[in-house]
């Protein structure tokens, strides 16, 4: 049985137009790369080979992946969403109970997941903890540095899909 993967729209074009460039751009000029390395003579001492070798292993395997993902990805539009309680897509302002400090985090499929942008999985630990909350729920998720609690202030939609 296949295990669907959630994904927004824009995190699934994003992995389409990835898959399109590997595909019709650089495993092309990776075949071309080979070549021209090829041509320069003995393969066993010829860094340039090799090098190219280890990149389309790369490229490939990475094409593979991708598609993996996509047959696999569930689409969800997020603009669609009800903001009554936390479900994928959603964007949540927590409060952490312990030091007051103020959070806001937007559940994605873990491909899409991105602390730098606070973006988290809605698979993850805390994603998890969250779905399903309304505002003024409290949340308690276990992680390395010990147990927290966070309250839910506010559920929106995103900014975009």
């Amino acid at each position: 049985m296949i295990q669907r993967v959630p994904i927004s729209k824009s995190g699934y074009a994003r992995l389409k137009k990835e898959l399109k460039r590997l595909t019709s751009v650089e495993r092309h000029e990776i075949i071309k790369a080979i070549e021209v390395a090829r041509a320069h003579g003995d393969l066993k001492e010829n860094a340039e080979y090799h090098a190219a070798k280890e990149r389309q292993s790369f490229i490939e395997g990475r094409i593979q992946e991708l598609q993996d993902k996509l047959s696999r990805a569930e689409i969800i539009d997020c603009l669609s969403l009800s903001c009554d309680k936390i479900v994928f897509g959603t964007v949540v302002t927590l409060i952490d109970l312990d030091t007051d400090e103020e959070v806001r985090y937007q559940l994605l499929g873990p491909e899409e997941a991105d602390m730098k942008n606070n973006r988290i999985s809605a698979l993850s630990p805390l994603g998890g903890a969250m779905l399903g909350k309304s505002v003024g729920d409290e949340v308690t998720v276990k992680t390395p540095a010990g147990s927290r609690t966070l309250e839910v202030m506010e559920i929106a939609k995103p900014d975009m899909a």
